[in-house]
This record gives C-alpha cells, sequence and structure tokens, in this order.
C-alpha cells in the first residue's frame, strides 16, 4: 500500500514488550517501566492478526523489537507464528543479545532471518555505566552465538555518542573485520529521558567518515544507511542520519507498539489503536495509519527534541 505521497508502506516494526533486563540511559528510566495491566497489552493472537492484516495491504518485512523481545516468555511462538503469515517474507529481531546465547538457535529455527544487536561500546566500564548493567560479556557472547547459529545477516547497532563513545569509532568499526557483520553507527536522536547528554553528545556520523579515512563507499541494499567498508573487512559500515540527514523521503515504515498502537511517524505523537479489534477493524486503523504518515518528520536538534510523546523502549526500537 502507498501513502498518499506515493511512497510504498510494506515494513512492520512490531513491539512485543515494553520491558527491558538493561536500563539504557537514552533509551529508559532508571527505575524501568511504569507496569501496565496484563489487558492493555497487545496478546499473542492479536499480534499475530496484526501481522496479517499488514500482509493483506503488501506488509512483506517484519521486524520483532521490544524493549528486549526475548524476554518475552512467548517470544519464539510469537517469531514461529508470524514468520508463517503468508506474505511475510522477511522476519528480523533487534536485541541486546544478552539472552542471544541460548536462544539463537531456536530463533533460526522459529523463522528469524536476521537479527541486529544493540552494543554502544567495548569498554566494560562504559557499558556498565550506559545500560546501568555489567553485562558486556554477555552481549559480546551474543554475537558470537548469532554468527554460529547461521542467521543470514547480522547488523551491530550503535548509538554514536559524543564525549562516550566517539573514541571507539574505529574499535567498533574493526568488528566487521573479525566478524561476518555490519557495524552500523546512529545518531543519537533527541527525544525520551537522556537529558544527561548535552548538545555535545548530538554528532552527526559523517564524524564516522573523518575517524575512518580508509572507508570505500559501497552500494547502497534499500536500506537507510550509507554504507562503506574496511579493507580486508567481512562486513560493512552502515551509516544512519535521522538527524543531520533524514531519510523520510524513503520512509517504508508502520510502527505497532507492544500497547497496540500504531505510530505512522516515530516523531509524532499520532497514534491508531487496534486492541481489541477484529482483522477488518485493524486493517481499517493500519490504512489510517499509512494514510496519516507526514512528509517529513519536525526538525531534530539538541534545542528541537522529538515529538513522539514515549520514551524509544515504549515504541520499538
Amino acid at each position: 500500500m502507498k501513502d498518499i505521497f506515493g511512497r510504498e508502506i510494506y515494513y512492520l516494526r512490531l513491539s512485543v514488550t515494553e520491558r527491558c533486563n538493561l536500563r539504557c540511559r537514552y533509551c529508559m528510566p532508571e527505575d524501568g517501566i511504569c507496569k501496565k495491566d496484563h489487558e492493555e497489552m497487545l496478546t499473542e493472537d492479536e499480534m499475530i492478526l496484526a501481522v496479517e492484516a499488514a500482509a493483506s495491504l503488501g506488509f512483506r518485512k517484519l521486524r520483532i523489537t521490544g524493549g528486549e523481545p526475548l524476554v518475552k516468555k512467548n517470544i519464539l511462538s510469537i517469531c514461529s507464528r508470524a514468520s508463517a503469515v503468508e506474505g511475510i517474507e522477511e522476519v528480523c529481531l533487534t536485541t541486546n543479545g544478552i539472552l542471544l546465547p541460548q536462544m539463537a538457535r531456536q530463533l533460526r529455527e522459529a523463522g528469524v532471518h536476521r537479527v541486529n544487536i544493540s552494543l554502544d561500546t567495548l569498554s566494560r566500564e562504559k557499558y556498565a555505566h550506559i545500560t546501568r548493567r555489567d553485562n558486556l560479556e554477555a552481549a559480546l557472547a551474543g554475537i558470537e552465538s548469532a554468527i554460529d547459529a547461521g542467521f543470514s545477516r547480522i547488523k551491530i547497532n550503535t548509538v554514536l555518542i559524543g564525549g562516550f563513545n566517539d573514541d571507539e569509532i574505529q574499535e567498533l568499526a574493526a568488528l566487521t573485520v573479525r566478524y561476518p557483520v555490519d557495524v552500523r553507527f546512529i545518531e543519537l536522536m533527541p527525544m525520551g529521558d537522556h537529558g544527561e547528554f548535552g548538545q555535545n553528545a548530538m554528532i552527526p556520523c559523517d564524524e564516522v567518515l573523518t575517524r575512518l579515512p580508509e572507508l570505500e563507499p559501497v552500494r547502497a541494499d534499500g536500506g537507510v544507511a550509507r554504507l562503506f567498508r574496511l579493507p580486508d573487512a567481512q562486513g560493512n559500515i552502515g551509516l544512519i542520519s535521522p538527524v543531520s540527514s533524514h531519510f523520510c523521503a524513503e520512509c517504508n515504515r508502520i510502527r505497532l507498539t507492544a500497547d497496540g498502537k500504531l505510530k505512522p511517524c516515530l516523531h509524532s505523537s499520532e497514534e491508531f489503536s487496534i486492541k481489541g479489534l477484529d482483522f477488518d477493524g485493524m486493517i481499517r486503523q493500519f490504512e489510517s495509519a499509512i494514510r496519516s504518515k507526514p512528509v517529513c518528520h519536525e526538525e531534530l536538534s539538541a534545542q528541537k527534541r522529538s515529538g513522539a510523546g514515549r520514551n524509544m523502549n515504549r515504541i520499538g526500537g
């Protein structure tokens, strides 16, 4: 289905939970979330019905997110059922990797094609600071378990934060030499509870090009990242610039939160509820959400914060 600006919308990002086993400072409060009643959240059956409704409108790519999706007790069932929906060609999952050593092979068997693993630093001290948890070794083991499980593509997502991890750009990029993975540097977005990160924390992804002059451009793969490659690397370096150079003109996605709200745009508070609806009702809400996609989100900067209305863990990473 196309929106009113002619963009084909075929990518659904489904958040299965707001909960997480980390407390990343740019994503959620230190004391976690305000827990909602079970009745307020989408059931597994509602999630699958939503995927079926989306697929009937031409959606063919599904990304499962959170929170941390692997803390969801029925995550394997959700993945298996979602991957079996007619029309869904690719199921991806974004995770912090901590639980991957126990679950990677099961996820692959459940139909997950690709995984993105969030990792902002290779320093144990800084990892404990940014996540408020001392789990770096588990996250690194998660990367290796994902490789061993045979996912078709593995990406490491690194939020680039000035004064925190910009001194690790070379070390993080070198993971593409050591492993058959892509590393994607993503600009810090001014949203949620990360007041401790000041204006200097928001640096453009082009800083990576300055620090790594040996990078060579690589042909785009259809995603939002500009791609480059280090000599002798096994994977690519991706630069995602939602602040300094947005990609709204190519936006192809709709987000569905764990409490059943369709978000046409990440940086807008506009939402369409599908909780409690039947198949036809969900289709109507998907159609309304797609028609409501703005041509572009509002300007983002240290002074102009996102209008998302939620922390990132309550939207879906």
